[in-house]
């Protein structure tokens, strides 16, 4: 037996043990631990998905840079690399499908299963309360704000920062948790829409994750001072109540950049950032995407 014999023959027994992916015409995708899944890079027609996450989760997947994967009606953008992600709201329940075509290869439908959590009851008291019945004047303002905001969560950028691991954009005490349902001086208002974070006002505001800015407005009735960084594929951060905004529309920032301070504008009964994210239109909670490893 020649050496180069011998040679090719080890590679070839070394790439076989080395298949651990789930190849996309085999069983059930890997299930990975945490929240959050990212994956390195896959051979061809190989994907991974979580098994199961959380309500509220940002999902991160691999599969070949050349497959098309559709999710609740979307085709995902696939990166160079493979990944895509996509959101779970905090009401999901049951049984998701991923469906990925590999190419020149059949559709497979992978599934995923969604864990329920315990929404606790948060009341909030001293806030104006013309923000909570506010007269139909300041209605009709809040809802032409916020149809502005919403429309910026379109966006299906090329960015990549949504596959970084995020940081937190301060450090402090957290004083509000996503999801949790909440009413405004007693009266009933809509589940919390992400994490507050106290802090003095001033303080700085760092990027989570790289991005382009798509949102900044200093004073939107019930959110004040309301920035947007987009982190690509749908992936979003908003942060509200702030007291200064120091950078403008279509600035690139970096992961880190102070982009604003904290402060208590708009709806607020003392400064805190209140920091959310959304997948396009599905918010998802920032605590989890904190603890993708």
């Amino acid at each position: 037996m020649s050496a180069r014999w011998l040679l090719a023959l080890l590679f070839a027994i070394a790439g076989a043990g080395a298949q651990q992916a789930v190849s996309a015409s085999g069983p059930a995708p890997t299930q990975q631990a945490g929240p959050v899944i990212g994956v390195d890079a896959l051979p061809a027609r190989e994907t991974r998905l979580p098994a199961s996450v959380p309500q509220g989760s940002m999902v991160l997947g691999k599969t070949d840079p050349a497959a098309r994967v559709e999710y609740a009606g979307r085709t995902l953008k696939v990166t160079p690399y493979g990944s895509f992600v996509f959101g779970i709201g905090r009401d999901a329940t049951g049984i998701v499908k991923v469906r990925i075509k590999q190419p020149a290869g059949d559709w497979t439908e992978h599934s995923i299963r969604i864990t329920p959590r315990d929404w606790p009851i948060e009341a909030v008291r001293g806030v104006p309360p013309a923000t909570v019945n506010p007269p139909k004047a300041i209605a009709e303002r809040i809802a032409r704000e916020q149809a502005a905001v919403a429309a910026t969560r379109t966006r299906d950028g090329d960015e990549l920062g949504f596959a970084q691991i995020f940081i937190r954009p301060l450090e402090g005490r957290i004083s509000g948790r996503f999801g949790r349902a909440r009413s405004y001086n007693g009266q009933p208002g809509a589940p919390h829409s992400g994490m507050d974070i106290a802090a003095a006002t001033g303080t700085p505001v760092k990027a989570p994750a790289s991005g382009v800015v798509i949102f900044a407005a200093p004073d939107l009735y019930l959110t004040g001072g309301t920035l947007v960084i987009h982190h690509g594929h749908g992936i979003s951060s908003t942060f509200l109540h702030l007291s200064r905004i120091d950078v403008q529309v279509g600035d690139a920032v970096r992961q880190g950049d102070a982009v604003a301070a904290v402060g208590a504008t708009g709806r607020a009964t003392g400064p805190h950032l209140h920091w959310g994210m959304n997948w396009f239109d599905v918010r998802i909670d920032p605590q989890l995407v904190l603890e993708r490893k």
